[in-house]
């Protein structure tokens, strides 16, 4: 009897200290809202981007400012875009086979050293006042060259981070985590434009490529093995593009990407002049316009973490690209700042399920061996065609006024998005 009473006892102090002290072998797994969290390094690198990423917004929002107050030309504004942009178009197909052949950590340490000299250039501009239109044309492409490397780096990056099974809900967060940087960046940008100047906005960006600098170099990697590649780099490139044209669904999401980054997301370009002669307001209320569309990409992204891991990302995508045009059409004829914020919100909640569910498919249809590859070309389709639509809205909306572009514009991709879906049903079906 003594002895069953002391068993009895062990046992509930067993249970006790179980309920205090859990085993060690038993893992608690973060909500899977934030399953990639549990990853050390993409905690690193989720904490460094979000810190330079809102430091990019505040130099976007004053670099766009600063452009139209030289120039009061929407014209202008496009070209800077189209500046930005274009070493993309022309680089982005090598940048995939350098990707896929080089140490992903240490390429993308390279290129943050390089976007923040560039951005301490421009801060050390516009202290001076010497700044000119010419100097961030020239500084935008060199930056838009350094982005043709860091884009598809940084894609191909987070699989090494988290692995397949929580590859969905990184790129979900990574996203909820650069637009959560675009509602900080742009209050905190508009907030030091009108009280302290543009410059300070450059020189603090600068500085914000530290984070990510130091996160990226206190990662716990695996060694990294060089791959042997058969032939030239040029045959690689050859390679991927016959990879994607014997896909066709990821064809198909290629030209969804070029056809929303040219006809779709370009009325960012023009926000400076859409704020100042639509809505007759100044730099405090692009800041809000800009931190209105990033929360609603925010909330977006949050969507896709959530609910991303239950398949129908091919609907998903499909909606988005319908509501968006309507949203936008919506907001080319507004003169309200309140409505427009509501408006710049939905349009930020389309921007994100198009950008995170094309990602996403991407990612995990693509073969690993050519992930840098096929990557790189949706940085092209993406971002590397987006200046002829930056240089066209400028051009467009100087001719024949914001409205009409802007509408043309949500037009003309739900035209050719449509197009592109009935020609490809499959993309709906797509998981």
């Amino acid at each position: 009897m003594l002895e069953e009473s002391k068993s009895l006892t062990a046992i509930r102090a067993a249970d006790v200290s179980a309920e205090i002290n859990p085993p060690l072998a038993v893992k608690r797994r973060p909500p899977r809202t934030f399953a990639a969290m549990q990853h050390r390094n993409f905690r690193l690198y989720f904490g460094g981007q979000l810190i330079s990423m809102a430091g990019t917004w505040m130099q976007l929002v004053a670099l766009g400012w600063v452009v139209y107050q030289l120039s009061h030309s929407d014209l202008m504004l496009g070209v800077v875009g189209f500046a930005s942009a274009i070493p993309v178009l022309l680089v982005s197909p090598w940048a995939g086979v350098v990707v896929d052949r080089v140490p992903r950590r240490a390429l993308l340490v390279a290129t943050q050293t390089a976007a923040m000299l560039l951005a301490f250039i421009l801060a050390i501009l516009a202290f001076t006042g010497a700044v000119q239109t010419w100097h961030v044309i020239a500084l935008a492409a060199a930056l838009g060259a350094v982005n043709a490397f860091d884009g598809p780096g940084r894609m191909a990056f987070v699989v090494e981070m988290v692995g397949r099974e929580d590859l969905t809900n990184a790129i979900a967060l990574n996203s909820m985590m650069m637009n959560g940087a675009r509602v900080i960046g742009p209050a905190i940008g508009g907030l030091l434009l009108a009280t302290v100047g543009a410059a300070w906005c450059f020189f603090i960006n600068g500085l914000s490529f530290l984070a990510v600098i130091a996160g990226l170099l206190m990662m716990r990697l695996s060694i990294h093995r060089a791959v042997h590649h058969n032939g030239s780099p040029w045959q690689q490139l050859i390679e991927g593009l016959r990879y994607v044209m014997a896909h066709q669904e990821i064809f198909a999401l290629l030209m969804l990407a070029l056809i929303f980054s040219v006809f779709g997301i370009s009325y960012s370009t023009i926000l400076p002049a859409f704020a100042e002669e639509i809505l007759h307001s100044d730099a405090t209320g692009l800041g809000a316009l800009t931190s209105a569309i990033g929360a609603g990409a925010v909330t977006g992204a949050f969507l896709v973490a959530r609910y991303g891991n239950q398949g129908k990302r091919g609907r998903w995508l499909t909606y988005a690209l319908i509501a968006f045009p309507f949203i936008l059409a919506l907001f080319a004829y507004n003169t309200v700042l309140p409505v427009a914020l509501l408006l710049a919100f939905g349009l930020g909640v389309g921007f994100m399920l198009v950008f995170t569910n094309l990602n996403t498919l991407l990612q995990t249809s693509v073969d690993d061996a050519m992930r840098g590859r096929v990557l790189a070309l949706y940085t092209l389709t993406f971002f590397g065609f987006a200046p002829f639509g930056n240089l066209a809205i400028g051009t467009l909306s100087q001719q024949w006024g914001i409205n009409v572009t802007l509408t043309l514009s949500a037009i003309v991709t739900l035209v050719l998005a449509a197009i592109v879906i009935a020609l490809v049903p499959h993309v709906r079906k797509m998981q």
